[in-house]
């Protein structure tokens, strides 16, 4: 019977004290990756030097080192170059992928003590007071204490609608947080998370499948059925033969064997998917395995789902368009405003990194990002406010702008100021 676990129920303040975190880590109720990991170098080396291939070469070469006959050991070179070829290849790959996951692995923002720390995945543990902000991806399942976040849960259920939600909705790892921020409560670990579940019986690492490979297979594995007998017999023979030295014997045999394998094959095999890895490398195409080569020339349709997973989340202004205010002045107001609101969506990153805060604007509340109206803003002392966000939501006659906003949207986002006049920030 599985023990019951003792949750905590923290202020979403102040978090998990230090007490309770080294609790959790002692008790094993942290995170942890639960993708396939890549194979080790060790056992990359041992996949490829030990195949049957090279064990019959390599007691050929014991045979041939017994007797001293070094001058007859040139074969060995094929051997050495056809493992060379594979092992390196795939501790590139391994090296590469290594790397992107790396890259892909963002700090994670824990409330404990009080204070806001960034955390790996594998240093989240259970009920643990985690934010999530707009691009940041959950990484565990998490229940929503305060906030409320639109999410992306594309990648789980296939569905491009973006869902809303608010405080005591559970957010799946996963998913992604399109815009508005959230403070949450983790509830799952580890292969209790969602993705986790419906993935553990799909994630596997799979063999490569080959017809060249399989072949090339059957056939030294043919040859090492009918290589023993038929050695014995020409070895006999050979020492039956008249003023005929045992290491002559020897030699003669080997030569004989080393004839009836298809050593040549097998490097030229390897060196020509060598050369295509090569040439699809300066392609920016990474190869995992030299035979997947092979798989790629059987490929007649190409079925991409672009989901957002090899692009960064970034934007940058392109343009601003006003009517009745100058762009120095623009440039002031929009900084103040995005400076002062200090959302952290892509939008407003670009926003920020473009225009500086210039502190002119008296204030008496900050209208946070809404999901629902699409929009931020402030409220000022003298009576007036100041809004960013989509146009079609800021605008009642937006059927009058709809055609200039269209035409910006062809190559970029549009963004509204709206503030006694209209503006467009063209991204």
């Amino acid at each position: 019977m599985k023990e019951k676990v003792k949750r905590y129920n923290p202020d979403i303040k102040k978090g998990l004290t230090s007490k309770e975190v080294e609790e959790r880590f002692s008790n094993n109720l942290v995170n942890f990756n639960t993708d396939v990991k890549t194979k080790t170098v060790k056992e990359i080396i041992v996949e490829n030097a030990f195949t049957l291939f090279n064990i019959i070469n390599i007691v050929l070469a014991i045979a041939i080192i017994s007797v001293g006959s070094f001058k007859n050991l040139t074969f060995i070179i094929i051997i050495v170059l056809n493992t060379l070829i594979s092992t390196i290849q795939e501790l590139r790959s391994k090296y590469t992928i290594d790397k992107l996951s790396v890259i892909s692995e963002h700090k994670i923002k824990v409330i404990r003590n009080s204070n806001i720390e960034e955390v790996s995945l594998d240093e989240v543990v259970l009920d643990d007071i985690v934010k999530f902000t707009s691009g940041n991806q959950i990484v565990v399942d998490s229940i929503i204490k305060e906030g409320e976040v639109l999410v992306d849960e594309s990648f789980i259920t296939g569905e491009e609608e973006n869902v809303l939600k608010k405080e005591g909705d559970m957010l799946l790892s996963g998913s992604f947080i399109v815009s508005g921020t959230c403070i949450c409560k983790v509830e799952h670990i580890g292969y209790d998370n969602y993705t986790a579940k419906i993935s553990s019986d799909t994630k596997y690492i799979k063999e490569v499948s080959s017809e060249i490979m399989r072949s090339l297979n059957k056939i030294v594995k043919t040859i090492s059925f009918v290589i023993v007998p038929l050695g014995i017999l020409l070895f006999a023979r050979q020492m039956f033969l008249p003023d005929n030295t045992f290491e002559n014997a020897v030699v003669n045999t080997v030569a004989a064997l080393i004839g009836m394998i298809p050593e040549g094959l097998v490097l030229l095999t390897s060196t020509v998917f060598a050369v295509s890895v090569i040439r699809l490398s300066k392609k920016k195409v990474l190869v995992q395995d030299l035979y997947c080569i092979e798989t790629l020339a059987r490929v007649n349709v190409i079925c991409l789902d672009k989901t957002g997973t090899i692009t960064e989340g970034v934007m940058e202004v392109k343009d601003v368009i006003d009517k009745e205010m100058s762009k120095v002045e623009l440039k002031d107001l929009l900084g103040t405003v995005v400076h002062i609101i200090d959302d952290d969506n892509p939008t407003a990153k670009a926003l920020k990194n473009a225009f500086y805060n210039k502190n002119t604007l008296d204030y008496e509340k900050i209208v946070p990002f809404n999901s629902t109206t699409k929009c931020s803003g402030l409220i000022l002392k003298d009576g007036k406010a100041v809004f960013i966000g989509a146009p079609e939501f800021l605008l009642k006659d937006y059927k009058k702008y709809k055609e200039e906003v269209d035409r910006l949207t062809s190559d970029a986002r549009v963004v509204l100021r709206f503030f006694r006049n209209v503006t467009f920030l063209n991204y």
